[in-house]
């Protein structure tokens, strides 16, 4: 009988390396689309908490027509702010997944701790260095934070309290990302006697129901501001924009209703929360002075430890993030953190902290100066305290 290839290699049999590499492939394949049923399932079930979602937009759209497109485009902005941040929070929440160190990890697991409801809350205000304090605030002992902005007093309100404490979930959040079931998941975190739970959320000092809603929650909740000059506050406002929207209008058009005249637009967010004076007159209805502390943005950058001193003595906590826990990094212009225990690198915050402002027109910048000067004035009143904006 003649021989032949063809019939031959009918009767291969796979060697036993193959049979495995085989084996392991069906594995990984099966564990795929078990991976996606479940993304699938989870994404069905899951209500769109985020703000400024299709449907609201589509809502905002019929009920505020704006005549001009420079107005619709200022409304726009004043929705999407909301969503940048998110987006600027998502990468600074994920570059701190790298630096989470054993000790916190091991807390969450001990059975001495509970989840408490915030016994402290930075409420304010964005882009006035809010996440610099958060993480200053993380190295100390004596602290669990929540790293991702909740958003229960302004957003999540209607879920309850149980569900502030124990879950405090964001979920599908757009992010910009668009590719599938992504989603946040963020713990109150889990602390032991004597640890402080904190979270921060920078819009709730200009939203106008959170005051009376902290205060339902408990009346003894400190609450902690951080504060810029408004008008460069403004500006990284409309630049954090810009990074994600290129072809945004000018920062120029968007400040005025009538520029000829030099009337500034109070509506446009950008604008509106750098009156300070005004969102603090509605906390006071609520919060005795003593329990709110402000905090310098420049000098979180300035002086770190000076300002940390300051908190941690508002806070009651022993003054641990000192000096040597900072490290300034001249190309970002922010200080980065260390950790002098553990002899590591500097950690530096995410890629969304020292963007490079636009050229401003300077009679602009002066017509803006000049309207936030009484605010500021009254605010430096308020307070107490000159933070030399003017």
């Amino acid at each position: 009988m003649e021989y032949s290839p063809f019939l031959h290699g009918l009767h291969v049999v796979p060697s036993s390396h193959v049979r495995n590499k085989l084996f392991v492939f069906c594995i990984m394949l099966s564990l795929w689309f078990y991976m996606i049923y479940c993304c699938v399932g989870y994404c069905s079930t899951v209500p769109n908490l985020a703000y400024g979602s299709v449907s609201r937009r589509e809502n905002d759209a019929a009920t505020d027509n704006r005549g001009s497109s420079l107005g619709a485009s200022r409304d726009l902005l004043n929705n999407e702010n909301e969503l940048d941040s998110r987006g600027d929070e998502w990468d600074e929440v994920r570059g701190e997944a790298k630096t989470l160190d054993d000790t916190a990890m091991s807390g969450f697991l001990n059975e001495t701790e509970s989840k408490k409801l915030p016994q402290a809350i930075i409420i304010g205000v964005k882009k006035g260095g809010t996440r610099a304090l958060l993480e200053f605030l993380r190295l100390h002992p004596d602290i669990r934070a929540v790293g991702a902005e909740p958003h229960f007093f302004d957003r999540n309100y209607d879920k309850g309290l149980e569900w502030y404490r124990y879950q405090s979930v964001s979920w599908g959040e757009e992010l910009s990302i668009g590719w599938a079931c992504r989603l946040l998941w963020e713990l109150m975190p889990s602390s032991s006697k004597g640890q402080l739970t904190m979270e921060k959320t920078p819009s709730y000092f200009v939203t106008r129901e959170v005051p009376c809603r902290i205060y339902s929650m408990s009346k003894d909740t400190k609450l902690i501001v951080v504060v810029r000059n408004p008008v460069t506050r403004a500006i990284s406002d409309y630049t954090q924009t810009r990074s994600k929207k290129p072809d945004i209008p000018s920062f120029e058009s968007l400040t005025f209703k009538n520029m000829s005249a030099g009337l500034i637009d109070t509506t446009w967010s950008a604008v509106q929360i750098g009156m300070y004076a005004r969102h603090l007159e509605r906390w006071l209805q609520f919060f005795p002075m003593e329990q709110l502390l402000f905090v310098s943005g420049e000098r979180l950058i300035t002086d770190p430890a000076g300002e940390m001193a300051r908190v941690q003595d508002f806070l009651g906590l022993q003054r641990v993030v000192t000096e040597k826990y900072f490290h300034f990094n001249p190309t970002k212009g922010f200080p980065c953190l260390k950790r002098p225990e553990l002899n590591t690198k500097p950690h530096c915050l995410g890629k969304t902290k020292g963007r490079i402002h636009p050229n401003i027109d300077p009679e602009v910048m002066r017509t803006l100066r000049d309207f936030y000067k009484p605010f500021n004035k009254k605010f430096y009143k308020m307070t107490g305290h000159d933070f030399g904006w003017d």
